[in-house]
């Protein structure tokens, strides 16, 4: 493989404007479409011209082959290709200002074809007990759809398109310009027909001549068990009708739900907090408790301290996924009772002697004994 810097004719010193000045001379030189006799020799050195300036001009490849020549960049050099695909940018910075592609070189077609409809956003809010059982909702939304009078086409019934007189029916529009290093086209798409290279007639009354209404849908949206704030639905095709006969966009249903009374939701558990009387914490009770599908009998054992957490394993959230069910924990806070009558505070009076307690009434608190010890 030749030197780069002995392809354009350069020394391994020369300047980044002397290496694009060789290059724009070879460029001009050895274009394909300014040598139709010796197209094929034109090419290959086009080429090898191309591959040494993409590499020589960029600072970061051409240290890296100095140092370590050819293995340097191998693979780093974009290389010429049917085309001349993948190098506008240099062309532009060698040719700029004449035109966006070569006369046979880069001719391409800028008619647009279809395009998808834009997405819509929803935002759904569900109770409690929806977002965790699921259910079935009827959302009304408004948006662009094909027009049903003129089919998406924009014509009046009747009527039909004609070819562009502008563009001739190819939805664009070539300006030729000459210049030192040959003959040049730009192409741009046709501002008459915005590039499709037919124009209407007479336009729909319905949707004038855009293809599309507005319309106010009602659309079922399946809620699955499980869901949570910031879950989110999509619905395909639900969305703006498309362009040109691209297909419609999709709906996209945010979900937000509802707090509950009783229950908090982390994740697919569940949690709550229920009173429970000191009898009940001192002796055991059977006592009832809320679930998620109603209430049910748990039984507490004796002496359970206020603050104690218990679990029912399955009895959360559904997986949104449909595997499985998260836990629901609920915590007893065990009630002091107040205001006792004479009677009830004999009786607790000796239960404290039985459980050899020393109750002393009107004793000093805990924090009655540090404002003494402090002095405050």
């Amino acid at each position: 493989m030749r030197d780069y810097y002995e392809i354009l004719g350069v020394s391994k010193d020369a300047t980044e404007d002397e290496i694009k000045s060789a290059y724009r001379s070879l460029a001009k030189k050895y274009h394909p479409d300014l040598n139709p006799d010796n197209k094929e020799e034109a090419e290959e050195k086009f080429k090898e011209a191309t591959e040494a300036y993409e590499v020589l001009s960029d600072p970061d490849k051409r240290k890296r082959y100095d140092l370590l020549g050819h293995a340097g960049v191998n693979g780093q050099a974009g290389g010429y290709s049917q085309g001349f695909g993948g190098f506008e940018d240099i062309f532009e910075d060698i040719f700029g200002g004449f035109g966006d592609i070569f006369s046979g070189g880069f001719s391409s077609s800028t008619r647009t074809g279809p395009v998808k409809g834009a997405d819509l956003r929803y935002d759904l809010d569900l109770s409690f007990e929806e977002a965790v059982f699921g259910t079935e909702k009827e959302i009304k939304v408004r948006k662009h759809e094909t027009c049903g009078t003129c089919n998406g086409t924009g014509v009046e019934p009747g009527s039909s398109k004609k070819t562009c007189p502008k563009c001739n029916g190819r939805g664009e529009l070539r300006y030729v310009q000459q210049s030192p290093f040959g003959q040049f086209v730009r192409v741009s798409t046709c501002d008459e027909c915005g590039g499709t290279g037919e124009v209407i007639i007479d336009k729909c009354k319905v949707c004038t001549g855009t293809g599309k209404e507005v319309k106010n849908k009602k659309i079922k949206v399946k809620i699955p068990a499980g869901v949570n704030t910031g879950s989110i639905i999509s619905i395909r095709g639900e969305g703006e009708a498309g362009e040109r006969g691209g297909s419609p966009g999709d709906l996209f249903v945010f979900i937000n739900v509802e707090p509950h009374d009783i229950f908090k939701r982390d994740g697919n558990d569940i949690y709550y907090t229920i009173p429970i009387s000191f009898t009940d914490a001192a002796l055991g009770a059977e006592i009832e408790i809320p679930t998620l599908e109603g209430t049910m009998n748990y039984t507490i054992p004796e002496g359970t301290q206020t603050g104690t957490e218990f679990r029912l394993k399955g009895k959360g959230v559904p997986n949104v996924k449909g595997i499985g069910r998260g836990n629901l924990y609920f915590t007893v806070e065990v009630q002091v009772p107040k205001n006792l009558n004479e009677k009830q505070r004999n009786l607790l009076r000796e239960f404290a002697k039985e459980s050899g307690e020393d109750h002393k009434e009107g004793k000093k608190g805990f924090f009655d004994k540090m404002k003494d010890a402090f002095g405050s």
